[in-house]
């Protein structure tokens, strides 16, 4: 018996019982279609992960006071003007394209009626290009800004829908931060989920200004001006390491920190962060295809219960083909041939199903679009076809080791 009659066969016995076959394949189905949709979402979240670091900037050193094994020093953490002048010197950190520092701390935002309490971060005009912002109302903060110390703000997106009402035009409107009175001269584009938070709400000032009004308090005990962190723009990702031990070196030497000391400050290389996160979301890929892999299980087992119940049914017939020539191999080919074509036929409905589901659910999250590879499809479709193989086996020998005789004498 040929491969094409074997199928023809398969077909025709598996049409004779149209919503059993549908039944039987409903597991497959709903696995296959588990798979590719979780798959699709695992993969554009580590998409949306990574789209996410590059919005804040390429190729970044992110400088914080503090230590993450905690400092053994008795003496509060602290990064300075005076070590931001130093990394930004080119002699001592020939590597880094640009410095940009912020100091930033939750205030209180009144416009007309509406109040919010946000994050305020005294910048320079660096700050822009290095943190991949874009102004889309007006200006960002200009050098005559910070050398002014002008009381003038530029708004996260997210900030300026809180503080003002839809329509209203935010440019050169008044706003009060902590009871001063501040000046809107810009509004950001709106850039959504970053490393370590939304940053829509946040309102920028003159760094300059941040220091002497709002933050006056923010100094070192020799009087120098305070930082909350240091953003630092690095010529080439290949020089990431060598940049962030310059940093190191610099700030350990103006610190006094001795070698046997631990570092008083932290530098987190943003290729180690997309490297680590995109860790995690591929581990969560990973399990959440498992979970739907569980799906194709069942559908397996169905699929063996429903073959060996076919085998019972035809047992008359296997006996009659036995009895007219058939060998054991013909009734094991055309038993596998039905369980994988159930399987097969199944695994690509699902895949259609897949399909649909990804896009829904991309459809749901504003910021998520979902990533269907064609690896993940083939894969499906691949282990829906070897589940029927794997779970048709038994009944297909089964099948093929009835005797002949007590076969036609079945009723």
């Amino acid at each position: 018996m040929t491969i094409t009659e074997s199928i023809r066969i398969a077909l025709g016995a598996l049409l004779s019982n149209k919503l059993r076959a549908i039944l039987t394949m409903l597991g497959i189905i709903i696995g296959v279609a588990a798979v590719i949709t979780l798959m699709s979402v695992g993969k554009g979240v580590e998409l949306l992960v990574q789209e996410s670091f590059e919005s804040i900037g390429t190729n970044l050193l992110y400088v914080f006071p503090g230590s993450l094994q905690g400092s053994t020093s008795s003496q509060q953490p602290e990064l300075s003007m005076g070590d931001y002048q130093a990394i930004a010197d080119p002699f001592l950190v020939p590597d880094a394209l640009s410095v940009a520092p912020e100091l930033s701390s939750r205030a209180d935002v009144v416009a007309g009626r509406r109040d919010i309490r946000t994050e305020v971060a005294g910048v320079t005009p660096d700050y822009a290009p290095v943190r991949n912002k874009t102004v889309s109302l007006g200006d960002f903060i200009t050098d005559g800004d910070v050398n002014a110390r002008s009381r003038v703000a530029v708004l996260g997106s997210g900030a300026s829908e809180n503080l003002f009402e839809e329509g209203t035009y935010p440019i050169g409107q008044t706003i009060k931060i902590n009871r001063i009175a501040f000046r809107v001269v810009g509004v950001l584009e709106e850039q959504g989920g970053a490393a370590f938070g939304t940053e829509d709400n946040v309102i920028y000032v003159p760094l300059t200004t941040a220091q002497t009004r709002l933050y006056p308090w923010y100094r070192s005990r020799s009087g120098d001006a305070l930082l909350s962190a240091l953003y630092v723009q690095v010529a080439g990702e290949s020089l990431m390491d060598q940049t962030s031990q310059d940093i190191t070196n610099v700030l350990r030497q103006r610190h006094d920190i001795t070698f046997r000391d631990e570092d008083d400050f932290t530098i987190i290389n943003q290729t180690d962060l997309v490297s680590i996160f995109g860790d995690i979301t591929g581990v969560l890929t990973i399990f959440l295809g498992a979970i739907a892999a569980i799906s194709l299980l069942v559908g397996g087992i169905g699929i063996m219960n429903i073959m060996l119940v076919s085998v019972t049914e035809r047992t008359r017939e296997i006996g009659i083909r036995k009895a007219v020539g058939a060998k054991r191999r013909d009734i094991l080919l055309q038993f596998l041939v039905e369980a994988v074509t159930l399987s097969l036929v199944g695994g690509l409905v699902g895949v259609g199903l897949g399909l649909v589901g990804s896009r829904f659910v991309g459809s749901l999250a504003e910021n998520l679009t979902t990533v269907i590879t064609p690896d993940v499809v083939l894969l499906s479709t691949g282990v829906s076809a070897a589940v029927g193989l794997l779970f048709g086996i038994y009944p297909a020998f089964r099948a093929a080791r009835l005797n002949p005789i007590d076969a036609l004498r079945y009723e």
